[in-house]
């Protein structure tokens, strides 16, 4: 003979069901409110990066030119050329202009029709005959171009079409001693100036970037032959003071 349940447990049982329903419930509250934390650490962690990211452009923004040298490869013991004077290289500047792009040292070889891979050119093997510094109003030979950075010189190139006014900024500077100044068709950007490795592109002719870069980086010390002059070479210029 089956017990009976008493009239008190049939009303206790359906509410102790529902305790431990609302118990299980409020359990998997507490656990879904995890996430949340779990994503308020994603955000800090998504903030640190940024921030990690920011100062680490700040850094590039600031270039320190301090571990350059001439490379291991670079002949640096090469004499002017008979009745040239060698002109004293200058350190390397602590504050540079902003922007310059640096180059990895290679050689500097005297060759015939040598090739780059930059427009124009930093640094490399070049022709065995240098260019005669001052302004020049159609485009020169490159791989002489080079031969004068090897020098020291700084080559400010500039497009064709830069506007008259803005040419006639940059004439001024072929009246300089170790600058030369020449269009150059292939080049990205409306100004660009050049020494043996290092690289600055401008928008203007008036950028005082401009004329810190030609202070701090003619006769640059990096140049493997720095001030061995820029004069008894190939070219005509069109101004030269």
């Amino acid at each position: 003979m089956r017990p009976q349940t008493s009239p008190k447990w049939r009303f206790l049982a359906p509410l102790l069901a529902l305790t431990l329903v609302l118990a299980a419930a409020c359990g998997g509250t507490d656990s879904s409110q995890e996430p949340a934390g779990e994503e308020m650490d994603s955000e800090e962690s998504s903030m640190m990066e940024d921030t990690a990211m920011e100062s680490s452009m700040m850094e590039e923004t600031t270039m320190d030119l301090s571990q350059l040298a001439v490379g291991p490869e670079e002949e640096a013991n090469m004499s002017p050329a008979e009745g040239i004077e060698k002109a004293e290289s200058q350190p390397l500047p602590e504050d540079p202009p902003e922007g310059v792009e640096v180059f990895d040292a290679t050689t500097n070889e005297l060759v015939d029709n040598p090739s780059y891979d930059r427009s124009p050119a930093t640094n490399g093997d070049h022709d065995p005959f240098w260019w005669n510094c001052g302004y020049y109003d159609e485009p020169i030979d490159e791989a002489k171009a080079v031969h004068s950075l090897d020098h020291g010189v700084v080559w400010i190139t500039y497009s064709p079409d830069l506007p008259a006014e803005d040419v006639e900024t940059l004439r001024e500077y072929g009246a300089e001693e170790y600058v030369i100044v020449s269009p150059y068709p292939e080049q990205n950007a409306p100004v660009t100036a050049t020494s043996w490795r290092i690289q600055l592109e401008l928008d203007e002719a008036d950028d005082p970037r401009l004329r810190q870069f030609v202070d701090d980086f003619r006769v640059s010390e990096i140049a493997p032959l720095a001030g061995n002059g820029c004069t008894k070479g190939s070219g005509e210029p069109a101004f030269s003071g």
